[in-house]
């Protein structure tokens, strides 16, 4: 089963890799657990993980006034992975482009 959806290319997770060159990050399913995230992540990319931190988002209401009417809205819950690989390993998101 995937649990990886997708990885994190945001500025911010691009400031902690430049810091940190072993660090990643990927938005995975809310049911995924450390060990799961870990196999997938060594099995997907061939690299050796060394720890694995989650943090679980909640979905957020959202609402806007227009010239018509109210409108609301919700943002979706999900959950972020930070996965430390180990010394002198990368991974490359950008190699199939």
């Amino acid at each position: 089963m995937d649990f990886i959806i997708k990885p994190l290319v945001t500025e911010k997770m691009t400031a902690v890799t430049d810091k940190q060159n072993n660090k990643f990050g990927f938005i995975v399913r809310p049911e995924a657990n450390k060990l799961q995230i870990k196999s997938e992540v060594e099995g997907r990319y061939n690299v050796n993980v060394k720890s694995v931190t989650t943090m679980n988002y909640s979905g957020k209401d959202k609402t806007r006034y227009t010239k018509h009417a109210l409108l609301k809205g919700r943002s979706n819950a999900f959950k972020k992975a930070i996965v430390t690989l180990a010394e002198d390993e990368t991974i490359d998101f950008y190699s199939n482009i």
